[in-house]
């Protein structure tokens, strides 16, 4: 790294819902009247902000509320544990295609538009999870609720970024956490506490969607709408030049992460009926709770540490609490187990953070989408590939402990390769994450050639 710049920062676009331009005195005082009253019809920045961190947190709550209910499903319908993970992994196929096709869309026809349309899919997806009477129900509400959220998550992701960078960086690393722990836990206690289960999670969900919808119409348009929103659904893998180093060291260590999250996700319920002998649905959807709860919290204790730390941080921590949860698979031990999942946690959320800091600062407005839609390719290729390979051997092979000390060695060794290849590349000097110091200045915003300069977001702030 021997050349530094200063990028100066992009000017915010002006939006379809600002005024147009002055075409003379007298029409100027009508269209700044005009431009008042259409700002009063809209939420405020700040609380625009949150409504879309809210609407990651009810997707991916919706995602895991099933979880605890497989227990229900099953004894319903008698289907094994294959069909539990296929039926797992068919949602994260699901929300590849949604990635891979609608995740750049809201960079041309602005993001209300697709968030309105995406809530609409999953608010369906509920009636569908909530009318279900066969395992054929489950499939469909799944890849809809999938496409959905695939569509939606660059959307959102991009959203909290035009509003507000540096916050925006943060919250995309931090909600996933807390929609994951809540789905999970408040799906556990409804089915172990209030009456018609496999209704009513579902029936609760879809009046949070019709609410967001509504808070989305208030919202101000981030983005001005431009040609080739067609063009966009084809699906294709390309990264801008500036995030292309960030993402080889970003992308190892998002999968390992998202391929633990699997791990817990689709055997972590049995795990821990087993080794507790409870049947308690609250315990099925505990572990997954403690290890996205755990995330959540780390995201923002480290908010401040450098960006490297942060990934060296996850991915340590990662392959120690892995390797404790095996131990105490092997133990029979239920705390162990517990304890693991949350040494574990810190490497998901410390992991996912880092990977979301290594490259979404330097990617221009215009870009933010499509590249946040392929960190969440990455990531989800990792949760779902995995785990549905998982439930084919508790089936066939050796059942779910010897499979589960497989794919817990699986994640450790993903791991061991992708901390190896951070370290070579700060070694090398092949890749500066953002936050890191070259010659006492942050690295922030990668100019058009392959320099590495620094970018100052809003009224003189760091992106970090």
């Amino acid at each position: 790294m021997t050349n530094l710049s200063v990028v100066p920062a992009s000017k915010p676009a002006r939006t379809s819902d600002a005024a147009p331009a002055d075409a003379g005195s007298a029409s100027g005082s009508a269209s700044d009247s005009a431009a008042v009253s259409a700002r009063g019809r809209r939420l405020p920045p700040n609380v625009a902000l949150y409504v879309l961190a809210s609407i990651t947190i009810s997707f991916l709550a919706s995602s895991s509320a099933p979880t605890p209910l497989y227990v229900v499903y099953q004894a319903e319908w008698g289907f094994d544990s294959i069909t539990t993970t296929v039926v797992f992994g068919v949602y994260a196929v699901a929300v590849l295609l949604g990635l891979l096709t609608m995740g750049k869309l809201s960079d041309h026809v602005g993001r209300r538009p697709v968030l309105l349309a995406a809530l609409a899919a999953q608010a369906t997806s509920m009636v569908v999870f909530a009318t279900a009477d066969g395992v054929s129900g489950l499939m469909v509400a799944r890849i809809v609720q999938g496409l959905s959220t695939g569509a939606a998550l660059g959307a959102i992701g991009a959203g909290m970024m035009d509003i507000d960078r540096p916050r925006g960086t943060i919250t995309n690393a931090v909600v996933p956490g807390i929609g994951t722990a809540t789905g999970a836990l408040a799906s556990g206690l409804v089915v172990q506490f209030l009456p018609a289960p496999t209704h009513l999670v579902y029936l609760g969900l879809l009046a949070v969607f019709v609410l967001q919808a509504v808070a989305v119409a208030l919202m101000a348009e981030t983005v001005i709408r431009k040609p080739g929103a067609l063009a966009s659904l084809a699906p294709e893998i390309k990264l801008p030049r500036a995030v292309r180093r960030p993402m080889l060291a970003a992308a190892p260590v998002l999968f390992a992460v998202w391929a633990l999250a699997g791990l817990y996700g689709a055997l972590g319920p049995s795990l821990a009926r087993q080794l507790t002998g409870s049947r308690s649905e609250v315990l099925g959807g505990l572990s997954l709770f403690v290890l996205a709860g755990v995330a959540a919290v780390s995201v923002l204790v480290l908010r401040k540490a450098a960006t490297r730390t942060v990934m060296l941080t996850g991915i340590l921590a990662l392959i120690a609490g892995v390797a404790l949860t095996l131990v105490s698979i092997r133990d029979s031990s239920p705390t162990g187990f517990f304890v693991g999942i949350a040494i574990a946690g810190v490497g998901f959320g410390s992991g996912f953070q880092g990977g979301i800091r290594t490259v979404m600062p330097l990617a221009r407005p215009h870009e933010s989408s499509g590249v946040l839609s392929l960190l969440f390719v990455v990531s989800y290729l990792g949760m779902g590939v995995p785990a549905v390979i998982a439930g084919f051997l508790v089936v066939h092979a050796g059942g779910l402990t010897a499979t589960a000390q497989e794919y817990g060695v699986a994640v450790i060794v993903l791991a061991a390769f992708a901390l190896l290849g951070l370290l070579r590349g700060g070694r090398d000097g092949a890749a500066v994450l953002p936050g890191e110091r070259v010659g006492g200045n942050a690295c922030g915003v990668a100019s058009g050639r392959d320099s590495v300069g620094t970018r100052p977001e809003g009224r003189g702030r760091g992106i970090m």
